[in-house]
């Protein structure tokens, strides 16, 4: 990944070496306190720092009365996703729609700032589908855990038939192992195709063919950041329920 970003040489020439020693407060900080960031590394930052000042705009602007755009949309995204939630989770869905809504958003935004000129998607670096991945792993993991009980839980790795027992666990283990994989290999690899075709449709002309893959990229950009969050719900339905 080259440094061509300009935001990323603007943040490695003043706030890289502030930046490393943040991170040293919690033991991350790098060998060398001025080694340069990696361009998905500051535009993920700056994903997620415009997600937190959306909402804090979002936050001071409430209104019952006369709600907003920018309130009016974030309130068709959560009843979507709160309507997938119902449907894919069921009665406990409500309860994990904040994770659900983040990642969503942030896949999205990920996804979609790499139209602007001078800025790349952060999701088409493999770290970062793979970091995203994690959070769902993890998070369905211990919800399972917390509403079965351990026992319960891990029951279901071993199949319903006890003398099947020794075939089913590798095969469960193995299955949900690659979960996190299959949803980082499925969003990096699209994000990065697209990424590489609207690069050359710009390089080779500047008229209508690059506007149409463009279009393209917003529409994988919708469609990846759904799949991702609809898949994260379908793990969540299969740890949370009453029965394996």
């Amino acid at each position: 990944m080259t440094h061509d970003v300009w935001l990323t040489k603007i943040f490695n020439t003043y706030l890289a070496g502030v930046g490393n020693g943040i991170l040293g407060l919690f033991g991350l900080t790098a060998e060398n306190a001025r080694e340069p960031w990696a361009d998905h590394v500051v535009m993920e930052i700056l994903v997620a720092l415009l997600l937190v000042g959306l909402l804090f705009f979002l936050r001071a602007r409430l209104s019952v009365e006369k709600p907003g755009v920018t309130q009016h949309i974030f309130e068709i995204i959560r009843d979507f996703v709160v309507g997938e939630a119902d449907d894919q989770v069921g009665h406990d869905g409500h309860r994990h729609v904040t994770l659900f809504m983040a990642l969503f958003l942030f896949v999205l935004m990920g996804n979609l700032i790499g139209l602007i000129p001078g800025f790349i998607s952060p999701t088409q670096a493999i770290y970062v589908p793979a970091g995203c991945a994690l959070v769902a792993f993890v998070y369905y993991n211990i919800v399972g855990l917390k509403k079965n009980g351990l026992w319960k839980y891990t029951k279901h790795f071993f199949g319903p038939i006890p003398v099947m027992a020794p075939l089913m666990l590798p095969i469960e283990i193995i299955s949900h192992l690659a979960r996190p994989l299959s949803l980082t290999i499925r969003l990096f690899a699209n994000m990065y195709a697209g990424e590489k075709v609207t690069l050359t449709f710009l390089g080779l002309t500047y008229l209508v063919v690059p506007s149409i893959f463009m279009g393209l990229h917003v529409f994988v950009a919708l469609l990846q950041a759904y799949i991702f969050m609809l898949m994260t719900m379908i793990y969540v339905a299969g740890a949370v329920a009453e029965e394996h």
